[in-house]
């Protein structure tokens, strides 16, 4: 074997991974977590997902046509607003239109950014960077996106009396929320946050480390990971201030009242 070829993988192999998987799995049940169920059927998603965007990109990259890029980006945004739809149980008022509009105009406005004034392929539409680079934004943001809506709906809940209370003394829907709406930005940028705190020292970025195996010079591929983690950084404050900021208001009427139940 060549020294710069990278090691195949055989099926042998990834069930010896998967296993791994397995073994958290009997960790949860031993504990009694209760979410074992979930995490198996988390995995075998993972799998099938994986391998079905391996063929379907095989068969994109092949097609000179922006078309099938797009429809694969609508594609990714619609799951992603899906996953998170599906992790959040007390939903916010209008909770899909708030969060995909945010997700489309967060995520979309930072990976334009990204592909158009830092990277600079062409075509625009060229699916071999489009495409991966748009997926890191978007996944990245989802953790995001999902702890803003969950922790606004929850603050919204607690802060009721408190809310309700500076209402009362004249406070406007704006002013009596800004503490719920400070602590749900607070917690969507938290991950993220810590993410750029321990990268490089305690983790290696995925899109480093298969730059750096596919033989890419490591300075090259740090240049890349640095403007990846600037866009994924920008499009989860985005997104998160916009589902906060949109969430926030449709929590009140037109004359400041609270609509929690």
């Amino acid at each position: 074997m060549e020294s710069d070829q990278m090691v195949s993988l055989t099926l042998l192999d990834l069930a010896v991974a998967y296993g791994l998987i397995l073994f958290s799995i009997a960790l949860a049940r031993l504990r009694g977590v209760g979410q074992e169920g979930q995490m198996l059927w988390a995995s075998v998603r993972m799998v099938l997902q994986l391998f079905a965007m391996g063929y379907l990109l095989h068969i994109v990259f092949s097609v000179d046509s922006p078309l099938p890029v797009l429809v694969m980006l609508l594609v990714m945004g619609a799951f992603s607003l899906q996953v998170i739809g599906g992790r959040i149980r007390n939903k916010m008022p209008r909770f899909y239109t708030v969060v995909g509009s945010s997700i489309f105009i967060g995520c979309g406005g930072a990976t334009f950014l990204l592909c158009a004034a830092v990277v600079r392929y062409a075509p625009w539409y060229d699916p071999r960077y489009l495409i991966p680079l748009a997926g890191m934004i978007v996944g990245n943001s989802m953790n995001g996106a999902s702890l803003a809506a969950e922790r606004l709906a929850s603050e919204m809940r607690e802060r009721r009396e408190e809310i309700e209370g500076a209402l009362c003394l004249g406070a406007t829907s704006r002013q009596a929320s800004q503490s719920a709406v400070r602590s749900a930005f607070r917690a969507a940028l938290m991950p993220t946050m810590n993410t750029m705190a321990a990268m490089g020292l305690v983790s290696l970025p995925g899109m480093m480390t298969g730059q750096i195996l596919s033989g890419t010079d490591p300075v090259l591929a740090v240049r890349y990971q640095i403007a990846i983690m600037c866009a994924i950084t920008a499009a989860v404050a985005v997104t998160s201030y916009l589902i906060v900021l949109q969430g926030c208001r449709h929590y009140f009427s037109a004359a400041h009242q609270l609509k929690v139940d």
